[in-house]
């Protein structure tokens, strides 16, 4: 399949802008975890313990779908 010149330049164009955006992410991360320069071990076992307690929630009994005419 073979594009125009002007979707070629487009499609260039918004790949240079995707990745100044992805740089622009990348130097604002911050790990939540390390404050003032040292790890936070409250913080962190706060998270796994909150995490586990979510991951590990009771699951709602199945519940078989009756309907007969379902319509999306």
């Amino acid at each position: 399949m073979k594009i125009s010149r002007q979707a070629d330049k487009e499609i260039k164009e918004l790949s240079e802008s995707l990745k100044k955006d992805m740089d622009a992410l990348m130097r604002q991360r911050r790990n939540p975890f390390i404050k003032n320069g040292t790890v936070n071990i409250d913080a962190y076992i706060e998270f796994v313990t909150q995490f586990n307690e979510f991951k590990n929630h009771q699951p709602k009994p199945f519940k078989r779908i009756i309907e007969k005419d379902m319509r999306l």
